[in-house]
């Protein structure tokens, strides 16, 4: 390639997924000139990650292959038009933003659910405390490892929080509630040796002994009733549903330079890197990609705040994931 010298191009190994799940926020505050200051000392990366010939493989449930991770259950009301309802959960894990197809007998569903009421209950919640050096109270402890699968879980999660209490390390949100973790499996509740009226007092986990505190709360929880609409009756129409909702670029290898593939490969095959000002063939693939504000403007404050690689891209016969990250430069190679 003529016009990338050996210090413009530099091709990376490894770190994919991570580096696309940073796109966002990936800049520091210093960073807020134009294209005549700091971006000189920063490299945009492009990554390719392969998802394969079809988005059905991945984008379509069926239950007769696998066991899903929803409600069957769910399913087959919506198929036989009957009610089906569940509590604080949605019945197959589906947004708007993020909708969950499935397929039963060769017909395709758009799988969801709408809010129809609300449930008043009770629920235990488990709450850890670190013992201090001088309590003197009962130091018998069980250790988490000895305790049912439910306990377990509630143990490691309830741990998190007792963790974050003081530090600035901050708690997983999507799954400590409350302070601490609770029960709304009725199984688990059923099964739990902490829920039990001569439960432990305290619990020995990651080298911690924790004084264990239970109560029972007032929750409201949203009820859902399943819902599905047929969308597709031929993995051809399920495929083109797909693409509309998921695929951004389509890149044609015939409509692109010599250069412009070979940069695309390179991203396919551990990343791609050059910095600003670009040469005419990373010029190409940007607007190729649809990522326009890389090459125009103040490129370091506008490019950035796009969802860089938020769609998929077709390129050739194949479906992509990709990202794109500015980051400091390494020195010349």
């Amino acid at each position: 390639m003529s016009d990338l010298t050996p210090s413009r191009r530099r091709v990376l190994a490894g770190g994919l997924a991570a580096t696309i799940g940073a796109v966002s926020g990936c800049l520091d505050e210093s960073v807020t000139g134009g294209p005549d200051d700091d971006e000189r000392d920063r490299v945009l990366r492009l990554l390719l990650s392969d998802v394969g010939e079809t988005l059905r493989e991945n984008g379509v449930d069926d239950p007769d292959e696998q066991d899903p991770i929803w409600d069957e259950t769910a399913f087959e009301a919506v198929r036989a038009g009957e009610p089906y309802t569940t509590q604080y959960r949605t019945p197959f894990f589906s947004t708007d933003e993020d909708p969950r197809h499935a397929v039963h007998e060769g017909t395709y569903y758009r799988l969801g659910s709408v809010v129809i009421d609300e449930a008043e209950t009770t629920r235990p919640v488990v709450r850890l405390f670190g013992v201090e050096a001088d309590d003197t109270g009962d130091t018998d402890s069980v250790d988490a490892e000895t305790l049912p699968a439910g306990d377990q879980r509630a143990v490691e999660i309830a741990h998190f929080a007792a963790r974050a209490r003081g530090n600035t390390g901050g708690i997983p949100m999507d799954l400590v509630e409350r302070g601490g973790y609770v029960y709304r499996d009725e199984g688990a509740i059923e099964a739990s040796a902490l829920l039990a009226d001569d439960g432990p007092a305290r619990v020995a986990y990651a080298d911690t002994t924790y004084r264990v505190a239970i109560d029972r709360e007032r929750f409201y929880e949203p009820v859902y009733r399943a819902t599905g609409e047929v969308v597709a009756e031929s993995p051809e129409q399920m495929e083109t549903v797909l693409r509309a909702l998921k695929v951004g670029p389509r890149v044609s290898k015939e409509e692109l330079s010599a250069d412009a593939r070979e940069i695309l490969e390179d991203a396919r095959y551990g990343g791609y890197e050059e910095p600003h000002p670009y040469s005419d063939a990373y010029a190409e693939v940007l607007r190729a990609l649809n990522e326009r504000p890389f090459i125009d403007g103040n490129i370091l404050k506008d490019a950035p705040s796009r969802r860089s690689g938020s769609e998929l891209v077709r390129y050739g016969d194949r479906y992509y994931d990709y990202g794109l990250v500015f980051q400091p430069a390494d020195g010349d190679e």
